[in-house]
């Protein structure tokens, strides 16, 4: 699912416009994926479906 980070690096190497923009806004696709993950914790430890009960079919 995730990229690994040699991959990313690679990619910004063979990039030098996305490169500056990194160094000047900051890595917002790295900011953004780690903002779901915290997101999908916290909806994981606040929704817990597995007391329900019964089947969904």
């Amino acid at each position: 699912m995730n990229q690994p980070s040699a991959d990313r690096t690679a990619d910004t190497a063979d990039a030098p416009i996305y490169s500056s923009l990194i160094r000047e806004l900051g890595d917002i696709p790295a900011q953004v994926r780690r903002t779901a993950e915290q997101t999908m914790e916290e909806v994981d430890r606040a929704v817990d479906f597995s007391s329900a009960g019964g089947s969904l079919a």
